[in-house]
């Protein structure tokens, strides 16, 4: 796996209830945007507020509509040993490609303890795992070293997502030391992804609204044209920089994807934050700027 791997919006109707259509919709709009995969139920996807039942039919759904064109990551962590592993057979068995685990936060285990949270699950699936190193949402440290420990000693652990800061001087110290065990992809909506690339990152999971561009930028990378690759970013770097403002991000992304008129609500649940009056003036005016729904424009 490698490319552009948006993390799936979960669309909602303005009752909080699934909307299957816009699901399948904005699924095929980002497959048309030229996505090289999937990633669903992470932060970006409301993963967290998502009852067991609805994971298994967005799934479902997602993997009919997908008709195996792209690779599949789902979202399997837990903070219980014995429910990750479940949830990563369960995403096996209805059709993921990968799994992306987040390891236990609530109750933070040592080196030991993650080394047996991933090794249950490593042994209990035949599909590879990317581990999610995000210590800004976890509060888990999980060191270079430990890393390439997973790689080593267990099977099926060939990916991390990199988000710990600084990402890209991780991503070099991984990349280095794993010496090709371990595929490096980003995250933190692609905040560093030049950085990433050029130090060996193969892929990077931003949200799902600006698949187009972020896939210009990739191809912009993968062709040397680095001059082409920043001036692109620049003028997508204001987007980016307002989404990552903490708690606000999935509700800026499902108002630009309304705005491009792919999904038919900007509902989201609770806790995550809707944006008031103010941030969606200060919204629009950069959705105009940056021109995210036409990107034949930006050169």
């Amino acid at each position: 796996m490698e490319g552009v791997f948006p993390i799936l919006a979960t669309t909602f109707n303005d009752d909080g209830s699934l909307d299957l259509k816009s699901q399948a919709e904005l699924l095929n709009h980002l497959l048309e945007a030229g996505a090289h995969g999937l990633g669903l139920f992470g932060n970006a996807s409301e993963g967290y507020t998502l009852m067991p039942e609805e994971k298994v039919a967005l799934l479902k759904l997602i993997v009919r509509e997908a008709a195996n064109r792209v690779s599949i990551v789902v979202s399997t962590g837990h903070t219980g040993t014995d429910a990750a592993v479940r949830n990563s057979q369960e995403a096996e068995a209805l059709g993921a490609s990968a799994l992306m685990i987040l390891p236990p936060y609530y109750l933070r285990p040592d080196a030991d303890g993650l080394m047996y949270y991933f090794e249950s699950i490593s042994k209990a699936v035949r599909i590879p795992i990317m581990v999610q190193d995000a210590p800004l949402m976890t509060q888990v440290t999980m060191p270079t070293s430990l890393l390439l420990r997973m790689a080593d000693e267990l099977e099926n652990v060939r990916y991390v997502k990199v988000e710990a800061p600084p990402t890209p001087s991780k991503v070099s110290k991984v990349v280095q030391a794993s010496k090709g065990k371990l595929t490096v992809f980003g995250g933190l909506n692609g905040q560093f992804l030049i950085e990433e690339f050029e130090r060996g990152a193969r892929g990077t999971m931003p949200g799902s609204d600006m698949t187009s561009l972020y896939v210009r930028l990739w191809r912009k990378l993968e062709r040397g044209d680095m001059p082409g690759a920043w001036k692109l970013f620049s003028q997508m770097l204001p987007l980016i920089r307002f989404e990552l403002q903490p708690g606000m991000g999935v509700s800026a992304m499902k108002h630009n994807l309304h705005a491009q008129g792919v999904i038919r609500s900007t509902r989201v649940r609770h806790p995550t934050v809707s944006l008031g009056a103010e941030s969606l003036r200060e919204l629009e005016f950069l959705r105009n700027l940056v021109q995210c729904d036409s990107p034949d424009t930006l050169q």
